[in-house]
């Protein structure tokens, strides 16, 4: 693999050997959303010294800055949807509790034929602040990773740039939360975009304030997904000329009074051609093409739907929600067909009951996984070549409609726990992540909390 910093040093003319040292740790989280609060929090609580940096002044990732709003991936999908069965803790859990606590989480909401809950974005901040600073990790907020630093594919670190000038991290090992697998990228590590080059719409979440609740629901229906009389307004008002591209919108309760969180946008170019937002161009029009679809879809809900009449915008994401961007290739790759079938492996960190919610084309396409799940098997999370990376978050090894099941917050929070306990054990035996035991991994994780069905596990029950 080329020497990044050779490359660096002759394309920006700086030399990585003259920056100041910022942090010399044994690890670099980069990405302070789901999977970067876990792994920093699991890694520094086990004694490693830690750092963590982030673009924001504030962690929570897609969760707080696109404002996506909900903890999906906890619970089973049924049939019968009488009452939430979680399967997901650990790390998950953990978190949830915190939100509980500070009363940012509220109860399990049906979503069709399973569950989430939806959370309070500053109180995710809050409950993240907590954990890293309890946990002893140093946080950079305001801080991007702009390099990196490696040696013949071996990660040494990251090179950082901030309002106070460009700096080093060395590390002894990096983890990737970044959710678009930035860090592997800039290191030269093999990646792709979704199926064949396509990948998933962008959206833009909103609050909205001032709601008759008790008027919504009992109109709306007990289900977040939106029913078939709404859609069919949606249908009737865009003939009309409202410019509203999806008829099937979800909407969830949040935590504070006569308010609701609204998932209702799809967001493309003006041509229609899809949205790669990794290029800040089509990040740029997905968040000007967002706040004008978020009036819109207001202005319906205001004229059509009973206890919206004299709601208003609260508020909407910092930044568009991002659903996929590149997908690393990994040692192991999560197919379509894992994920449609609930296959159990032996190597699983975490497991999944989520639905294919595919936002890829006119309309979101859901495939449930009705009293099953699959697990996802750890190698996902290690890149194919580079050493001393491992990768937390949506930007796993996948095939394009399973990371459309697996890309949810439930299971990024676990990766993340996972990501953690196999950086701790590489240190600490001196071993390649590649060449980690995943039992050894589980067993780890399985004492934190997780939910994971070992080979060893069912032979004693």
């Amino acid at each position: 693999m080329t020497n990044i910093s050779a490359a660096w040093r002759l394309e920006t003319g700086i030399d990585e050997r003259r920056l100041p040292v910022v942090a010399d740790v044994d690890v670099a989280v980069v990405g302070a959303g789901a999977a970067g609060v876990a792994a920093a929090t699991v890694a520094a609580e086990s004694g490693a010294t830690v750092v963590i940096v982030e673009k924001y002044g504030f962690a929570g990732g897609a969760a707080v800055a696109g404002m996506s709003g909900t903890i999906c991936g906890m619970y089973l999908a049924s049939d019968d949807g009488a009452r939430p069965e979680q399967i997901i803790h650990g790390f998950t859990e953990r978190f949830s509790g915190e939100l509980r606590v500070r009363g940012g989480l509220t109860a399990p909401q049906p979503y069709g034929k399973t569950f989430t809950a939806a959370h309070d974005p500053l109180v995710w901040r809050e409950a993240a602040d907590h954990l890293l600073t309890s946990a002893g990790v140093r946080i950079l907020f305001h801080t991007q990773v702009i390099d990196v630093v490696a040696d013949q594919g071996t990660y040494r670190g990251l090179v950082i740039a901030s309002n106070a000038g460009v700096g080093i991290i060395r590390a002894a090992r990096v983890i990737d939360a970044s959710g678009d697998g930035a860090v592997v990228a800039r290191g030269g590590g093999a990646y792709r975009f979704g199926a064949d080059g396509r990948i998933q719409n962008p959206t833009m979440f909103f609050r909205l304030g001032n709601v008759d609740c008790a008027a919504f629901w009992a109109a709306w229906g007990p289900n977040t997904i939106s029913p078939q009389w709404v859609s069919d307004a949606i249908g009737r008002a865009r003939q009309a000329g409202m410019d509203l591209p999806r008829n099937k919108i979800w909407i969830f309760d949040t935590t504070r009074r006569n308010e609701l969180l609204v998932n209702a946008t799809r967001l493309t170019a003006p041509d229609g051609r899809m949205l790669n937002v990794i290029d800040p161009e089509d990040f740029t029009i997905a968040e000007i093409e967002g706040r004008r679809q978020v009036r819109e879809y207001a202005r319906f809900l205001a004229e059509s739907v009973p206890g919206c009449a004299q709601a208003f915008v609260v508020d909407t994401g910092v930044e568009a929600g991002i659903r996929q961007t590149r997908t690393i290739d990994g040692i192991t790759t999560l197919s379509d067909d894992d994920v449609v079938n609930g296959v159990k492996r032996h190597d699983s960190i975490c497991r999944s009951p989520w639905p294919i919610e595919l936002h890829d084309g006119e309309k979101p396409k859901l495939h449930w996984l009705l009293d099953d799940y699959y697990d996802v098997p750890y190698a996902t999370l290690v890149p194919e070549r580079g050493e001393n990376i491992i990768v937390a978050g949506r930007c796993l090894s996948a095939e394009h409609q399973a990371l459309a099941s697996a890309r949810v917050t439930a299971q990024c929070f676990e990766y993340g726990h996972a990501a953690a306990v196999a950086t701790l054990l590489s240190l600490d035996r001196d071993t390649a992540y590649r060449d980690l035991a995943p039992r050894d991994i589980q067993a780890r994780m399985i004492a934190n909390g997780s939910a994971l069905q070992t080979p060893e596990r069912q032979e004693v029950q």
